[in-house]
């Protein structure tokens, strides 16, 4: 059972990741980037000497993390139930192309949402690039632990949850994700079987291995300043969103999007079986 005093102050060492240029392309290419080798808005992200070459701003979900560290016996979670729910970043400086990034996690919040209910864990990670001190990125996710309710935590706050806008979106994007897409995409640090493993992936109760939630999230950021930015990575400056379905590579992943100045409410159905995988969206662009 969860001990909250002790899990919210949990103590995480700070992390310090180095990466080169070759992990700028390659986190990408793991968001099925450079499909069309003749896109300009697709060199930009997959090609060094490409003037506007630049990292995406959603790979900084990828540096410097602590790793799944609720599989540790001292948390008190049961973390085979252990959900994805939600994700935001927020841009301070752009995220450069190599360099050294280091990770300070924080455990911000437990939601005790009651017995058989499950719990909410509110994280915060804060990157700062090591050669000049820089605050690069803040990252925050909600982890839903469907197992470990009723601990006699806190009932609140919760979140508040980005309302959409009714009617037609404003703008559409269709991306198309490759049929090895989470298989390139693991490569950036997500060694999860689920993703790669077909009989790990069945036996969850998937007919085959799915996407990487995080993959998603990265396709409609992409999306997003290819659609309202002139295809310039570097003008998106915070997005948050909400999970909801899980995608199969190869599927069409569709961004549909509400501009309101600089911000932009959104989300991501799959084409081809009509499904919202991402909701609640809202990004801001620079």
């Amino acid at each position: 059972m969860i001990d909250y005093d002790r899990l919210k102050a949990r103590a995480f060492a700070p992390v310090e990741q180095s990466y080169t240029t070759r992990d700028t392309i390659l986190y990408a290419l793991g968001l099925g980037l450079g499909a069309d080798p003749l896109d300009a808005a697709h060199l930009r992200a997959t090609y060094e000497r490409d003037p506007g070459f630049c990292a995406l701003p959603s790979m900084v979900n990828v540096l410097a993390g602590p790793g799944f560290w609720a599989m540790e016996p001292d948390t008190g979670l049961t973390w085979q139930k252990i959900l994805h729910g939600e994700q935001s970043f927020t841009l301070h400086a752009p995220l450069p192309p190599e360099g050294t990034i280091l990770g300070e996690t924080r455990i911000v919040d437990i939601i005790d949402k009651g017995e058989g209910k499950g719990a909410l864990l509110y994280s915060e990670r804060r990157m700062t690039d090591k050669a000049t001190g820089t605050l690069i990125a803040t990252v925050e996710g909600t982890s839903f632990a469907r197992g470990d309710g009723g601990f006699g935590g806190p009932s609140g706050p919760v979140k508040d949850v980005h309302a959409m806008p009714e009617g037609e979106p404003e703008a559409v994007f269709d991306h198309k994700t490759l049929p090895g897409q989470a298989l390139i995409y693991r490569l950036s640090g997500d060694y999860n079987p689920l993703h790669a493993d077909p009989e790990v992936a069945t036996g969850a109760g998937f007919k085959q291995p799915i996407l990487h939630g995080l993959s998603t999230l990265g396709v409609a950021s992409w999306s997003i300043t290819a659609a309202l930015a002139d295809g310039d990575p570097s003008a998106l400056k915070h997005l948050q969103l909400r999970f909801s379905s899980p995608v199969y590579p190869g599927e069409t992943i569709r961004t549909e999007m509400w501009r309101d100045g600089d911000a932009v409410s959104f989300r991501a159905r799959v084409v081809e079986r009509d499904v919202v995988v991402l909701n609640n969206g809202l990004a801001r662009l620079g």
